[in-house]
């Protein structure tokens, strides 16, 4: 169906009738007091209006059902008003009081209720709501989700990696561009070329077009594509050209005055005033007192509040160890597979999907061989779109589904990075805890497979650290299913999962180094310590796939040279517990972190300099290891040299142990 043949539930002559007037009001009349409030300095941040676009959210919302889904942007007022009616929560929200929608966490441009989502964010929130989307489709078979962009989102991405996904994956997802001809202050002809709709269209994708100019035609319109969209359960594009007759924000508004003084002549609330002036005045007075009504609550109820988080918690919680069973002599690659088959057995939320995990490629490393056989409509091959299968992740698990995002590479996280710190990382917070995201992204990481500069980097540490969420990393002494078992059992936070690919092939049952004894901590995901029978001379803490080289070098460093090491390697990396690093340290002295990253504001930065502001007294001495500071090569030989390894931990250990000079 083109946009010529999509068909017309109502006359285009006929105007909406008065309820979808007063919504349009009340939409222009809250945005007049946010912008008054905002002069008076009873605001925080900054106000994007989108007076003069009132009826794109009012059609839109009046074509929806109970269970509908709508993530919008920084211009968000209008749609928020539009589908909840909920005045008083938005401008208390605004102004940043407990009694806002998000508890005065979000603010103007991240609202959440009622099953609207906002997000400032360009192009981002498109793979959000795709995954909205696919949630609702899986559930529902009848639901259609929303999301509102604006023309200078068509330079973004993350839009077309999502149209491409939502066609072939024929999702129930309504875009809905609101085409006002200008990204901030540069107008559209300066940084847009060719046809808007014909984007769309080169998916596949229907497209159709209305107008706020004319309310009555795109109402109908918008009544259209909704019913499209919920009766072929296939996305649909609506082109909805519009004008912003106020400032981008606030006041920095820089267009003509003769070009803002016409589109204010045929606003369509303009002339309705004309028109109908007595109606229009007692809708205005009855909506301006409840506006004001509203206005005097918010500023008379308390302001936000900080509340407390895990991560402000004690990071130094006492454990107690135990030694580990006799582990399996299985490769890990193989217990992990293991753990997703029989979680997904278990749990029919979890859907797990990326480049090449169908069978029978299985993914890069054949983590997920097999798994597409037994749950084919639950393991989907996805295009490379790292950025939008991580934001259909966050949209699945917005609306309470369990996704497995893998990604072929450690190194093409930066890819989805937006996804991780400004969707995944802020959605539940920034929405006082009103949701949860309990998303998974599994990586590969790390060199030495020659895989070269772009493919070889532990870079993890970017993503390190990000509030609101976990970070596991596997290592060569702990069953990864066993890992995966707890990690689906109690999710509730986005958790980035790091696979050394070193790891895969190795087997849980490889001898300990001699006189050393394997232990695991109690936590939720159980540190490693290789605790030697006399007392340490050194602690040497590692993660992930430098746990076999801190092992070698420690049997080394005892045989050639009689120094005793103990080994503490957490899985939990962030949040970090950092307790029993601090207990080794106590009765060794001295700490050597060993990670395959680059050093510089890295794990083991920040675990030097926790410990010494904890317990500045019990470190003797202090060193971190790490990869020298360049691309890391091809060539087997000069990657050898560019990673840390066995031989360059002892010689640090060694350093370690010298009295310093005088």
């Amino acid at each position: 169906m083109t946009k010529s043949e999509l068909p017309m539930k109502n006359s285009p002559s006929v105007p909406p009738g008065r309820p979808l007037y007063e919504a349009a009001f009340m939409i222009r009349t809250v945005e007049q007091k946010l912008l008054a409030l905002f002069s008076e300095g009873k605001l925080f941040g900054t106000v994007h209006t989108c007076i003069g676009q009132e009826f794109s959210g009012v059609a839109v919302a009046a074509a929806l059902q109970p269970g509908d889904l709508v993530f919008s942007n920084h211009r968000c007022h209008g749609h928020f008003l539009a589908r909840t009616g909920k005045v008083e929560g938005l401008i208390a929200e605004v102004m940043g009081k407990r009694t806002g929608v998000c508890g005065g966490r979000g603010g103007s441009q991240h609202l959440c209720a009622d099953g609207f989502f906002s997000n400032g964010v360009q192009g981002g929130i498109v793979p959000v709501a795709a995954g909205l989307a696919y949630a609702l489709k899986k559930k529902s078979k009848h639901g259609v989700a929303v999301v509102f962009i604006g023309d200078g989102t068509l330079g973004e991405g993350a839009l077309y990696e999502t149209l491409n996904i939502a066609a072939k994956w024929e999702l129930p997802l309504l875009v809905v561009l609101e085409n006002n001809r200008y990204s901030q202050s540069t107008s559209q002809p300066e940084t847009l070329a060719g046809d808007i709709c014909a984007r769309a269209a080169a998916f596949g994708i229907d497209t159709s077009v209305g107008d706020t100019d004319a309310p009555g035609h795109l109402v109908a319109q918008a009544r259209a594509a909704v019913d499209a969209v919920r009766s072929s359960q296939r996305p649909h594009f609506l082109r909805v050209d519009t004008y912003r007759l106020m400032a981008h924000s606030k006041g920095d508004d820089l267009r003509e005055k003769s070009e803002l003084e016409a589109h204010w002549a045929r606003d369509p609330l303009t002339v309705f005033r004309r028109d109908q002036p007595a109606l229009a005045e007692e809708i205005q007075r009855q909506i301006a007192a409840r506006v004001d009504t509203a206005a005097e609550s918010a500023l008379q109820a308390p302001t936000a509040a900080l509340r407390a988080t895990d991560e402000d918690g004690d990071a130094f919680r006492p454990v107690q160890w135990a030694k580990a069973a006799a582990p399996s002599n299985d490769r890990l690659v193989a217990l992990l597979a293991a753990a997703l088959a029989r979680n997904m057995r278990r749990d029919e939320r979890i859907v797990l999907f990326g480049e090449d995990v169908r069978s029978p490629y299985g993914g890069a490393f054949k983590a997920t061989r097999g798994l597409s056989d037994e749950f084919p409509s639950r393991v989907l091959n996805t295009p490379i779109s790292e950025g939008a299968i991580v934001g259909l992740g966050n949209g699945m698990a917005l609306h309470g589904l369990l996704p497995v995002v893998e990604i072929m590479f450690g190194d093409f996280l930066f890819l989805a990075g937006d996804q991780i710190a400004n969707h995944a990382a802020k959605f539940r917070y920034m929405y006082d805890d009103q949701v949860a995201v309990p998303l998974i992204v599994r990586t590969p990481m790390g060199g030495k497979r020659g895989y070269g500069p772009t493919h070889s980097q532990s870079i993890e540490k970017h993503f390190m650290g990000l509030p609101g969420t976990l970070m596991l990393a596997l290592n060569s002494r702990q069953d990864p299913g066993l890992i995966y078992d707890k990690l689906f059992v109690a999710i509730d936070r986005p958790t980035l999962v790091i696979e050394n690919k070193l790891l895969y092939g190795l087997r849980l049952s490889e001898p300990l180094p001699a006189g050393y004894t394997l232990e695991f901590s109690d936590e939720a995901f159980p540190a490693v310590r290789l605790r030697p029978a006399a007392t340490p001379d050194l602690t040497i803490v590692c993660y992930g796939g430098m746990l076999p080289d801190a092992e070698r070098a420690a049997e080394r460093l005892f045989n050639e040279h009689e120094l005793v090491c103990e080994i503490i390697c957490p899985v939990q990396i962030y949040p970090l517990n950092l307790s029993p690093i601090l207990d080794s340290v106590g009765r060794s002295g001295r700490l050597l972190v060993v990670e395959e990253g680059l050093a510089f504001a890295a794990f083991g930065a920040e675990v030097i300099a926790s410990l010494c502001e904890r317990a500045p007294g019990k470190l003797k001495a202090v060193s971190r290891l790490a990869s020298r500071r360049h691309a890391i090569p091809s060539a087997g030989p000069l990657e050898r040299e560019t990673l840390p390894n066995p031989e360059t931990i002892a010689q640090a250990a060694l350093k370690l142990m010298q009295p310093p000079s005088s």
